[in-house]
C-alpha cells in the first residue's frame, strides 16, 4: 500500500483549494487562489486600445504580468526594479499564452485585458496558481464588460487552469508543495481547457529519465485534477 505523502494526501489529492472574487474594489476582476500555502492575488484590468502593433486589426489583446512579493518566500528576495528576471518572463509569458487560447479576440474588440498575478506567499505551484486564479479574474472582468453593454457576449471560448504533476519514487504526486517540486524525479506542468485540450506541457526529468507510460499517467493524473479545478473556477465565478 502507497505511503501518503508528507501533508497527509493521497497522490491524486489537490492541496485545500479556494478561490475568492472581489477582492480588489477597483480592477475589473479579481481572485484571490489559495492552494494549500500558495497564495496568488490575480487582478484583471480592461484598457479600452491595444498595442501599436495590433491597432486597426479588429482584435483584442490579452497579457499577464507576474511577481513575487520580497517576502513570499522563507527569506526576503528583492523586487523586480529595473530588469525582470528570466524566470518571471518565462512565468508571465506562459500564464499570457494560457489564457489568450480561451479567449475570442475578436469578439473582444480592440481592447486589451492585463492580468497581474502577484505572489503573496509561495510555496509550489505559483505559475500553476497564477493561471488557475488568472483566468477566474479574466472571466469577472469579461462578464463586467457584458454588463456595461460593452459587448454582446462573454468572449471566452472554454476554461483553462493548471496543474503540476510529478514523479517521486515511481508515483505520480498530483499539485506538488515546494518540498515536493525540489526533490521529486520528474517535474510536470500542465495547461488545460475545460474540454480537456492542452494548451501547455512542461517537463523536466531532475534525476532519471521518465517513460511514455509515466506520461500517460501525469496526463491522467493532470486531467482529473483539471476538472476538479475548473468546478471550483466555476463556483467562484458564479456559473
Amino acid at each position: 500500500m502507497a505511503q501518503p505523502r508528507l501533508d497527509g494526501r493521497s497522490p491524486s489529492d489537490l492541496r485545500p483549494i479556494s478561490i475568492e472574487t472581489g477582492v480588489n474594489r477597483y480592477a475589473e476582476g479579481s481572485a484571490l487562489i489559495r492552494a494549500g500555502n500558495t497564495h496568488v492575488l490575480c487582478t484583471a484590468s480592461i484598457e479600452e486600445s491595444v498595442p501599436e502593433w495590433m491597432k486597426g486589426k479588429g482584435r483584442g489583446w490579452v497579457t499577464a504580468e507576474y511577481s513575487m512579493l520580497p517576502r513570499a518566500t522563507h527569506t526576503r528576495g528583492r523586487r523586480d526594479r529595473e530588469k525582470v528576471s528570466g524566470r518571471t518572463q518565462e512565468i508571465q509569458r506562459l500564464v499570457g499564452r494560457a489564457l489568450r487560447a480561451v479567449v475570442d479576440l475578436r469578439a473582444l474588440g480592440e481592447r486589451s485585458v492585463l492580468i497581474d498575478c502577484d505572489v503573496l506567499q509561495a510555496d509550489g505551484g505559483t505559475r500553476t496558481a497564477s493561471i488557475t486564479g488568472g483566468y477566474v479574474a479574466l472571466a469577472v472582468a469579461l462578464n463586467s464588460l457584458q454588463k456595461k453593454g460593452l459587448i454582446s457576449a462573454v468572449p471566452l471560448k472554454d476554461s483553462v487552469s493548471a496543474i503540476s504533476v510529478g514523479l517521486k519514487d515511481g508515483r505520480a504526486l498530483v499539485d506538488l508543495n515546494y518540498e515536493e517540486d525540489s526533490s521529486c524525479d520528474t517535474d510536470m506542468n500542465f495547461v488545460i481547457t475545460g474540454r480537456g485540450n492542452f494548451v501547455e506541457l512542461q517537463g523536466t526529468a531532475e534525476g532519471e529519465a521518465f517513460g511514455r507510460a509515466q506520461v500517460d499517467s501525469m496526463i491522467e493524473e493532470a486531467q482529473s485534477a483539471c476538472m476538479r479545478l475548473r468546478a471550483i473556477q466555476s463556483a467562484a465565478i458564479g456559473i
